[in-house]
């Protein structure tokens, strides 16, 4: 009696899939207790993941937080960060629209496209709207 290996192009991973890291990127920027952003980096970005944005580009998992941690800094307490449309998701590559500001009324919108490699946010690059926008 042979006994053949079944393949398949199911995969049974624990790592998350783009559309995940696209949720759990918002937690991170959204979360403004330091140690549980801390944990939420980990979980989310690889090690020398990239942020660029338009007022700097930052490599690192400490430079990503500093950057969360100055931009929830620099917003009001109220201010939340929500989704403000689709998702568009591939198997390296996701983006996801959203607003800033009191819940309802954005101070600024943008989106963010991530690139994703072995189950990690490898880069972030987020794109900001005009103030006209929001």
């Amino acid at each position: 009696m042979e006994v053949f290996d079944i393949v398949t192009d199911e995969r049974t991973t624990d790592m998350p899939d783009a559309d995940e890291l696209l949720h759990m990127n918002r937690e991170v920027f959204s979360e403004r207790d330091p140690e549980k952003r801390r944990q939420a980096i980990e979980r989310t970005y690889a090690e020398d993941v990239r942020f660029i944005d338009p007022e700097s580009e930052s490599v690192g998992r400490q430079a990503l937080n500093d950057r969360a941690q100055k931009i929830l800094d620099d917003a009001p307490a109220d201010f939340v960060l929500e989704e403000d449309g689709p998702k568009y998701v591939s198997a390296d590559t996701a983006a996801q629209a959203w607003r800033f500001g009191p819940p309802g009324s954005p101070v600024v919108r943008g989106i963010d496209i991530l690139t994703v490699s072995d189950g990690r946010v490898s880069v972030v690059r987020t794109l900001i709207g005009s103030r006209a926008d929001a």
